[in-house]
């Protein structure tokens, strides 16, 4: 008997929002890149579009500022996604998907920290 397998869905890392009207917006993604489920994202200052929050770097994106809740692939192009960015409301930290050089459990928690500051908090459970 085959294994199925589900992709992660917004249900996995949303737990609670206040009113989606509220939390949520549409952002334009950086082209090339293909974008998770969960990801946290910062903005470019320069251009206003969004990329991984990386754990450096001066161009805005360093600072994690949204959750990415649909799988988007932007390889070719820019393209749209939806994000919750501001809360009062609550993700699961297990469903969150980070730039490869978020690496160790510092740069994590300090991810972790900068959505806290916009109202989006991460539980372990929620």
């Amino acid at each position: 008997m085959p294994v199925l397998t589900e992709q992660p869905s917004m249900g996995d890392v949303l737990k609670y929002e206040v009113n989606p009207n509220y939390t949520r917006e549409t952002v334009t993604l950086l082209a090339g890149a293909s974008y998770p489920v969960g990801a946290v994202l910062g903005r470019i200052t320069a251009s206003g579009r969004y990329r991984m929050a990386t754990s450096g770097g001066t161009d805005g994106a360093q600072t994690a500022i949204a959750v990415l809740l649909y799988p988007v692939n932007a390889l070719l192009a820019d393209a749209v996604g939806v994000v919750v960015a501001r809360g009062p409301a609550i993700v699961s930290k297990a469903g969150l998907a980070y730039d490869p050089t978020v690496d160790d459990a510092a740069k994590i928690t300090t991810k972790l920290g900068q959505l806290a500051a916009v109202g989006i908090i991460p539980r372990d459970s929620a």
